[in-house]
């Protein structure tokens, strides 16, 4: 709950602001990486967890020292009513994460009348049971012997050969699906079972008897294209019961070829858990021992560090986000003041963020011609999958560093690749996507396959205000074509109450928040009514204590846009959104909501445990949609049963500070500079952030 204060709009204070600054500098210090990235631990859902324990029980893995503790992870996060949840404080827990932790336990070797799964198994039960599970439930409960294969969407590992300007190619998935896809085409076709020991089956989650569970999926409203599908699914199971599929064997050897050929040198693939361990349990059915060097390599892609510590379990990231950290950490120390010569901490940053510029062949490339590789990805090792978002934001902070360089050849010739690469993947309406360009083929949303997440990766407004922020920096402004294409984009994607939708945070105060400095960067008028529309949204949601929230339920709820208990990430996005805007109108929401950061910072950071980051909202085809018209056929209401939610251990700390440090410009207030006494880059030796409690 949010501790109600009456606040005096003048009650910030040059020095308590530069105190406040400075703070979060020395925090930074305390918490950079021997090499010279951050990076804060990504939280997610148990299901990371569960899908582990599944999977060493598929593999034989039986001697991983970490077994017990993520089996503790998985039970820190039980709910008080038995379930497991998609995001902190969810409304309702999750029948998914619920059903996957429930079986994970029970293979670990915990009895079905254990009081922990007594009350999980209760609250399956009365949220429908295993029928309401989604088809990747289903795919780990087959695996496992607890779930008809027959009754699962079967996957072709033929799409393979299907060219790019073909429907349905891999390359009309979004890069996620595409690669969790291609491994899960082998194991629907094999169809390997390894049973739970007897005593560890899960017969008591079948209480008719398994010979009278529907296995079906429930009933759902379903058009042409579904319907076109469901037959196509009932002739591939049909097809796959004939003594010979001709070409199949060939298809399944290019898949394992591409899955080979795609792993990152972390031992992961796309930087993301789905694929990972999905391509782990392929490789192994197909022959591919424990001891082969891919195998060895993905399974010690889930030890640290993409594995850490905390309340004596241990989690496995879905994901990391060194780069996309570094970045923004690098923005806030800059924009707090900070140059190369007083803050030693800075130029190693900057060289581990040239370091990690990918020039090599991608899967983008496959519709993306005649452009140059330049991007930078989420993650320290994945190549195959540059990001606009975290692209855009390397033009910005190498922009501004180039200012602060007597030799720029380097910098220089990065920014040169990096715009190039960006400006080819402009989409066809004016926006940028994550991955891809055009990636918007809503065809593929219709197979039955489809029930989780997003499997598109369209334009969304909140990376193509990062790229047109980007842009500005390099001199382009409203009226540069390309930057004039997108602001068409961006404006015809306005919501009527004045706010933008979040793709990839959560959720209209983060769109919101992404547009407004924007604007300000390629030179419109502030003074616009749509801009004054914006701002006046985000004032209006203001909470009584001077901070900004806003839950993950917004995604399905309207009433809950801009609503929520305060966090300091979202606090951050709206006061640089506010101090873009640059009316003194404002001025009171501003400081109020630097009061908030500033009462709230503890040892120099913030606490949140709100989930302000967004995998998936559980759309299916990932960008903004009228819910009012297809929320009743999501199959998700405000607990996001669809939905992927994360929580950026590190967006608490470098939004709050950008935030404050643009403020103390804009209102006037004295800039200290950062200490010099800050230790030399060559004598780091710090804690790494990821295993750390943040706050």
């Amino acid at each position: 709950m949010n501790v109600i204060r009456q606040l005096n709009s003048e009650a910030v204070t040059a020095d308590g602001l530069d105190d406040g600054i400075q703070r979060a500098i020395d925090w930074l210090a305390d918490n950079q990486e021997k090499e010279g990235f951050w990076v804060g631990m990504l939280e997610s859902n148990s299901c990371i967890e569960a899908e582990w324990i599944l999977a060493m029980h598929l593999l034989g893995v039986k001697d991983d020292p970490k077994y017990d503790k993520v089996v503790q992870a998985i039970l820190n996060e039980q709910r008080e009513d038995g379930s497991w949840a998609v995001y902190y404080q969810a409304p309702a827990g999750d029948i998914n994460a619920t059903v996957e932790a429930y079986a994970a336990l029970r293979a670990a070797g915990f009895k079905a009348d254990d009081v922990r799964l007594a009350k999980a198994r209760n609250w399956i039960f009365q949220h429908g049971g295993l029928r309401q599970v989604r088809v990747f439930t289903r795919y780990w409960l087959a695996l496992i012997g607890e779930w008809p294969w027959e009754e699962t969407p079967a996957l072709a590992p033929e799409m393979i050969y299907l060219p790019s300007w073909c429907p349905l190619n891999i390359y009309d998935f979004a890069c996620w699906a595409r690669a969790t896809l291609v491994p899960l085409t082998i194991l629907s076709v094999r169809r390997p079972v390894k049973p739970l020991p007897p005593a560890s089956r899960l017969d008591e989650l079948f209480p008719g008897g398994r010979e009278n569970t529907d296995y079906s999926f429930p009933d759902t409203e379903k058009g042409l294209a579904e319907r076109f599908f469901l037959v196509v699914d009932w002739f591939l199971k049909k097809y796959s019961r004939l003594p010979v599929q001709f070409g199949r064997e060939k298809a399944i050897s290019l898949c394992l070829e591409w899955i080979v050929r795609h792993q990152d040198y972390d031992g992961g693939w796309g930087g993301i858990q789905p694929p990972l361990i999905y391509s782990l349990v392929a490789l192994n059915v197909e022959g591919y021992a424990l001891t082969h060097p891919v195998i060895s390599k993905g399974l010690d892609a889930f030890n640290p560090p993409w594995a850490y510590e905390k309340n004596g379990g241990t989690y496995l990231q879905c994901s990391e986000s060194p780069v996309w950290d570094t970045l923004f950490t690098l923005l806030a120390l800059f924009e707090s003041g900070c140059t190369f010569e007083g803050t030693p901490m800075m130029r190693p940053a900057l060289d581990w963020i040239l370091g990690k510029q990918i020039t090599r062949w991608g899967d983008w490339q496959v519709k993306v011609r005649g452009v140059r590789p330049g991007g930078w990805a989420f993650e320290r090792a994945n190549t195959a999958y540059p990001d606009v978002d975290d692209t855009a934001l390397a033009l910005v902070v190498l922009s501004e560093a180039r200012r602060h360089l007597e030799d720029t050849a380097a910098v220089d010739a990065a920014l040169e690749r990096a715009e190039e690469w960006i400006l080819g993947l402009q989409c066809k309406n004016g926006g940028w996507a994550a991955f891809d360009r055009d990636n918007n083929s809503v065809i593929v949303t219709k197979i039955p396959f489809c029930d989780f997440g997003e499997v598109l990766d369209p334009p969304s407004v909140d990376v193509t205000a990062h790229v047109v922020e980007a842009l500005a920096t390099l001199g382009r402004d409203m009226h540069d074509p390309v930057v004039a294409k997108a602001l068409r984009y961006i404006r015809s994607e306005q919501e009527p109450e004045g706010s933008w939708f979040g793709r990839w945070g959560v959720n209209h105060i983060y769109g919101t928040g992404a547009v407004l400095p924007a604007l300000a960067a390629i030179g419109e008028d502030m003074r616009a009514p749509y801009v004054r529309r914006a701002a006046d949204w985000l004032v209006a949601h203001q909470n009584a204590d001077g901070g900004w929230g806003e839950s993950c339920a917004s995604y399905m709820d309207d009433s809950q846009r801009g609503r929520g208990p305060s966090t300091a990430s979202q606090t951050g996005w709206a006061l640089m959104a506010l101090v873009a805007v640059a009316s003194p109108d404002y001025d009171g929401a501003i400081r109020r909501g630097l009061d908030y950061l500033l009462s709230c910072q503890k040892a120099g950071t913030w606490d949140e445990p709100q989930y302000t980051g967004t995998g998936f909202p559980g759309y299916g085809v990932g960008e903004r949609t009228n819910l009012k018209e297809i929320g009743a056929t999501l199959g998700q209401g405000c607990e996001l049963a669809r939905g992927f939610m994360l929580n950026y251990n590190m967006y608490r700390h470098y939004f709050p500070l950008i935030a404050m440090a643009r403020a103390r410009r804009y209102l006037g207030l004295a800039v200290q500079p950062c200490r010099p006494e800050l230790t030399a880059a060559a004598e780091f030796d710090f804690e790494p952030l990821r295993g750390r409690a943040c706050g």
